[in-house]
């Protein structure tokens, strides 16, 4: 009897023990109404610390709801957005900062912010085989950090993304072209060349949209459309291969 008492006694004290260490394993930081802002920012300081970024970010948002339009509310907004961002929690990080846009649309962090949420689209974008809404909305987010806050260092940073992205666009436009081009649609594939040429500016793709341009306006017989597309061509990447093969489909009609 006693030793099965021992044997009871012990498998409970192995379970304390295993809840113990579950719970302090799992253990929650408490926030109470009467925490001060400070207190709160340097607890969520430590989990940044700690590369808890997901805790870190419900930590600083802890401050606004509980000091709203103070001070260190604007400051714990714009943290959360950044520890978010570290813990690649792109929809919580855009919308902490797309939060600081609309209360602080003029605050000391806003162009942060608005970085952030080119951020936050940016590194989602995907393949050109694949949709481009990413890359769109990247796009026009990096646009007005380049545009709204041209002298700070985050302009710096959106400036060789907006590249990156508006090559992505211009490469899906042409993949599209050539899938209109090799099924004989030719009218639908100039339309999407001509985007690469007129609306994207200076990208890798756009000697080679010029060259299907020649190529489908020389398969619908319009061979001054397709003189001028060559001239264009010429006139502006004398040396590319592309300007090669389309002086050739121009001597040669076809």
């Amino acid at each position: 009897m006693g030793h099965q008492v021992w044997i009871k006694r012990a498998v409970m004290l192995a379970l304390v023990v295993t809840v113990s260490a579950c719970a302090g394993r799992n253990r929650q930081i408490s926030v109470e109404d009467s925490t001060s802002p400070q207190q709160i920012i340097a607890m969520a300081n430590a989990e940044v610390e700690r590369s808890k970024f997901a805790r870190a970010g419900d930590l600083y948002l802890e401050v606004e709801r509980l000091y709203p339009y103070t001070v260190e509310a604007e400051f714990a907004v714009i943290q959360a957005a950044k520890a978010y961002q570290a813990g690649k929690k792109r929809l919580e990080s855009r919308a902490a900062a797309q939060r600081y846009i609309d209360f602080y649309p003029a605050g000391e962090f806003a162009a942060l912010a608005h970085y952030l949420v080119a951020l936050s689209y940016y590194d989602q974008i995907v393949d050109v085989g694949r949709d481009q809404e990413n890359t769109f909305q990247a796009l026009q987010a990096l646009r007005i950090v380049l545009e709204r806050f041209p002298n700070s260092e985050y302009a710096a940073l959106a400036a060789p993304k907006f590249t990156t992205a508006l090559n992505q666009l211009a490469g899906k436009e042409m993949e599209v072209g050539r899938y209109y081009l090799k099924r004989g649609q030719f009218p639908a594939a100039i339309g999407r060349f001509e985007v690469v040429v007129n609306e994207y500016g200076e990208t890798p793709h756009r000697p080679e949209a010029y060259h299907r341009l020649v190529e489908a306006y020389l398969s619908l017989g319009l061979r001054a459309e397709a003189a001028r597309a060559g001239a264009r061509l010429a006139a502006q990447y004398p040396d590319s291969s592309w300007n090669g093969a389309a002086q050739s489909l121009l001597a040669t009609g076809r």
